[in-house]
């Protein structure tokens, strides 16, 4: 029985986001759980465990080590460990082995990339945000400055008294690879619990994969990176971690540019040579640092370096849309037949009105959507059901299906009362990762680009969009708009409620 699944329905039929289960054991169901807010960002954790209540144990402890860890190493909360000893001076602190780690890996990666990833690109990063808070490009006396003081040295670590002295008042932040350090961490916790055979945890889009598990991760492509949109490449991944970084999601807007929040710490500038660097590595810590560094470094300089530490794997996407992959980067791909099965459309009735009186294929619908944060608690997500009706109250189109346990299903009212629509999703097990860039909390983006569930474009005309949230211990918020869907460009924003912050309605041309 299956017991938890993820859904996104994509392009061309139900699944073609996530399509395909990780391979699970056989001594152990498999549950997943959802959170938003979790290290800035989204958090599922899937488990295979001998019972709900393993299960949940095995969830607790994942998130319990991610708010350990997070104490001691964040930069955004005041208080965390990492924060008190970087308001210090030239004084030798004892610190925690976990603090003592992250600071010598950092020295390491630095020397490793030439400078490339540094935990002083704080400094610069600052400079880009106040410059776009004043609606300007940074000076190059500001970019300039920020660079001398990211070229200082930082810190002196002494191992054998366990004491880090803080150096300079250059601002730092542990980012590029923590995330991934305390993934790893998070797993490994979930899989000492009794009970846990498998897990794989998923922090924003890195992931790790621990046990006996081989699981499905899709590659999020840069350029069409809605939650429903079909990945670049499919991996077959057991007993590693994956790391995606990107400049697509994250940055400032200033004018008419927008520009990335990843930072050359050598220049000051942002980088936009290569858009996606995904990497999948034995070690969590390496495989997000070296998704960073792939970011900012020459392609040619990305690939010497793999070749030096061996046992990584990449792919590069350039700004042109050329892709750069390891030697044995395909070797990890599901085989192309898997794929095509996977997204192959499913029977449905001819909605079509024909060639001449078809949907434009310029034009899409963008749904964007930000879930409702609980100050202060700590909530799973919501179950979300997102689907187009005709005239007639058909649904012709499942934009997305996010839930935890079958059971509760019944509770997404709106969507579940349509026999047909549910019969899509019977016996789909399209419950596979993805990896890309980090995406800020709670925030989301589907389209719909005109076409049913068998992949056949519809009619131009009136469609109803239906939006419906419920969760659990919580309130049940359903949308129904009406848009005319002819050509004509049109931006419909949703009022907010109890479980949404905010949503929009966007039809335009592809790509707007």
């Amino acid at each position: 029985m299956k017991i938890a699944h993820s859904l996104a329905l994509g392009a061309f039929c139900l699944g073609s986001l996530f399509v395909a289960s990780g391979s699970l054991p056989t001594m152990g169901r498999r549950y997943t759980y959802h959170h938003e807010n979790v290290l800035g960002t989204s958090f599922e954790i899937k488990l295979s465990a001998s019972s709900e209540a393993a299960a949940q144990r095995g969830e607790e402890a994942a998130l319990a080590e991610i708010d350990r860890q997070a104490r001691i190493l964040s930069a955004y909360d005041a208080n965390s460990e990492f924060s008190r000893w970087a308001r210090t001076h030239d004084q030798a602190v004892p610190v925690s082995k976990e603090l003592m780690e992250v600071l010598g890996l950092f020295d390491q990666w630095r020397e490793r990339t030439g400078g490339a990833l540094d935990a002083a690109a704080e400094a610069i990063g600052q400079v880009w945000k106040a410059a776009a808070a004043a609606h300007r490009v940074p000076l190059s006396t500001e970019l300039q400055g920020a660079v001398n003081r990211v070229q200082q040295r930082h810190w002196t670590l002494d191992r054998v008294h366990g004491t880090a002295t803080h150096l300079t008042d250059t601002p730092l932040a542990l980012n590029s690879f923590a995330k991934s350090y305390i993934l790893g961490h998070a797993a490994d916790a979930a899989l000492a619990v009794d009970g846990i055979t498998a897990v794989v945890v998923n922090i924003g889009g890195d992931l790790v994969v621990r046990g006996p598990w081989t699981e499905a991760v899709n590659i999020a492509d840069p350029r069409a990176d809605a939650e429903n949109s079909e990945p670049m490449a499919q991996l077959l991944v057991r007993d590693r971690a994956v790391a995606t970084s990107g400049n697509y999601r994250r940055g400032v807007q200033i004018g008419n540019r927008f520009y990335s929040h990843i930072v050359d710490p050598r220049t000051g500038q942002p980088v936009d040579h290569v858009i996606s660097s995904t990497v999948v590595a034995a070690d969590p810590a390496t495989a997000g640092a070296l998704a960073t560094a792939f970011s900012v470094l020459p392609v040619d300089e990305s690939q010497r370096l793999a070749a030096q530490l061996g046992g990584v794997e990449y792919l590069l996407v350039e700004r042109d849309g050329h892709q750069v992959a390891s030697a044995n980067w395909h070797a990890l791909e599901a085989p192309k037949s898997r794929l095509a099965q996977s997204f192959a459309a499913k029977p449905a009735p001819d909605q079509a009105g024909g060639a001449a009186a078809a949907w434009d294929p310029s034009m899409e619908l963008t749904i964007h959507l930000e879930l409702a944060h609980l100050d202060g608690i700590r909530a799973r997500r919501p179950y979300v059901a997102a689907w187009i009706e005709d005239k007639d109250k058909f649904a012709v189109r499942t934009v997305a299906l996010w839930f935890d346990k079958t059971r509760w299903l019944p509770e997404l009212r709106a969507w579940n009362r349509d026999e047909r629509v549910r019969a899509l999703a019977e016996g789909s097990d399209i419950t596979s990762s993805v990896s890309s860039a980090t995406r800020p909390p709670g925030k989301y983006t589907l389209k719909w680009d005109g076409k049913d569930n068998a992949g056949k474009p519809v009619k131009p005309g009136k469609f109803t969009v239906c939006l419906e949230v419920t969760r659990e211990h919580g309130t049940y918020q359903v949308y129904r708009q009406e848009m005319d869907f002819t050509g004509t460009p049109k931006q419909i924003e949703l009022a907010p409620n109890n479980e949404v912050a905010a949503a929009s309605l966007d039809y335009g041309k592809k790509g707007h």
